[in-house]
């Protein structure tokens, strides 16, 4: 690489460093004193006016100093990606202990998960729950819980189990429960969940039962527990303390973010046409599809739970500290991925 080209990579990674530390337009003095000490201000004005050509920085008014373009924080990442190997995640350990003291109850640990992502980094945190559709069905357990209510247990042939409670409007016998969630056993394992929610129980319940009531019903509500797990649903958490970013002085900006946080349809479609080009994918600008989100930035990994798949990240405003964060969400995605490894749990 050129000696012109490295001085601009250092100019832009120390703009847009100090940037994200300060919130203010960076301007040539303060380049000059904290980060290219050995750079002329002249040189350094020049390079400045090159990086400007190249749309990777800009001024907000002609007076202000430079801020970093969508184009150059996507060049500014590529700049930094080599240094995430040499930051690993502290806390690891916990992690582990919470994914194996919750083994059966997956989803409350990655909930713990959550929680600490978003104490860890001050922003909004996301776990997109893992994708159970292309899993099979190993065995249905189905439990009577008083006030007509029924505890339905799915266990998948990786070993995850998922829970749904459902409300009947029918009174059914423990006998009776039993001899249907036999048959349904003899039915319905081995075959993907996917295929039980849209199609088979359709099929059975018009086609094999429809002078039955109580079977109908049954199966009824069956479908709705077995479609309810099959939904991939994001869930987030993060305290009162990531509001308290300048970002989000505009209403109008408040107003985009809680958009992009409802429309859980756009951000898992964007999540899952974009595969990962490395361990962590960064969001941004056009990649979310939309014109009010511009502002907001992604940050996500893949993690496997018994070898299904999920999402976990943060979304932040574009102005982050990438360097925390990419490593932080790749060794949680990771330590979640390896310490539930499929049909059993790794304790490292």
């Amino acid at each position: 690489m050129k000696k012109n080209q490295i001085r601009l990579n250092h100019t832009l990674r120390a703009l847009v460093d100090e940037f994200i530390g300060s919130n203010e337009p960076v301007s040539s003095r303060v380049l000059n004193a904290k980060y290219l000490v050995d750079v002329s201000s002249a040189t350094l004005r020049l390079d400045l006016f090159k990086l400007e050509q190249d749309n990777l920085i800009h001024q907000p008014h002609t007076s202000a100093g430079r801020m970093p373009t969508i184009k150059g924080y996507r060049q500014y990442l590529e700049l930094i990606e080599a240094e995430h190997a040499n930051v690993q995640y502290e806390r690891m350990d916990i992690l582990r202990e919470l994914l194996i003291h919750n083994y059966k109850d997956t989803p409350r640990a990655l909930h713990f998960i959550m929680q600490l992502l978003a104490k860890e980094t001050d922003q909004l945190s996301f776990v997109a729950e893992p994708e159970v559709s292309n899993g099979y069905l190993a065995k249905l357990d189905v439990f009577p819980i008083g006030n007509r209510k029924l505890l339905f247990v799915m266990s998948l042939d990786s070993g995850l189990d998922k829970t749904v409670i459902l409300k009947c409007e029918y009174d059914i016998s423990e006998v009776q429960l039993r001899k249907l969630v036999r048959y349904l056993n003899d039915e319905l394992v081995g075959l993907r969940i996917y295929d039980i929610a849209n199609k088979v129980l359709i099929e059975m319940r018009e086609n094999m039962h429809q002078d039955n009531l109580i079977v109908s019903s049954f199966l009824q509500e069956l479908h709705k527990a077995f479609i309810e797990i099959s939904d991939f649903f994001i869930h987030y958490d993060g305290s009162i303390k990531f509001l308290e970013q300048p970002e989000f002085d505009s209403k109008a900006t408040i107003l985009s973010f809680m958009n992009l946080v409802q429309r859980q349809d756009a951000l898992l479609s964007v999540m899952r046409a974009k595969p990962l080009t490395g361990e962590v994918n960064v969001l941004m600008g056009e990649d979310l599809n939309n014109q009010i989100w511009q502002d907001f930035a992604v940050i996500y990994g893949r993690y496997e739970v018994f070898g299904i798949p999920g999402y976990l990240g943060i979304v932040a405003p574009l102005r982050t500290d990438y360097r925390k964060l990419i490593p932080l969400i790749r060794d949680i995605t990771k330590t979640i991925t390896i310490t539930t490894r499929k049909g059993m749990m790794v304790v490292k």
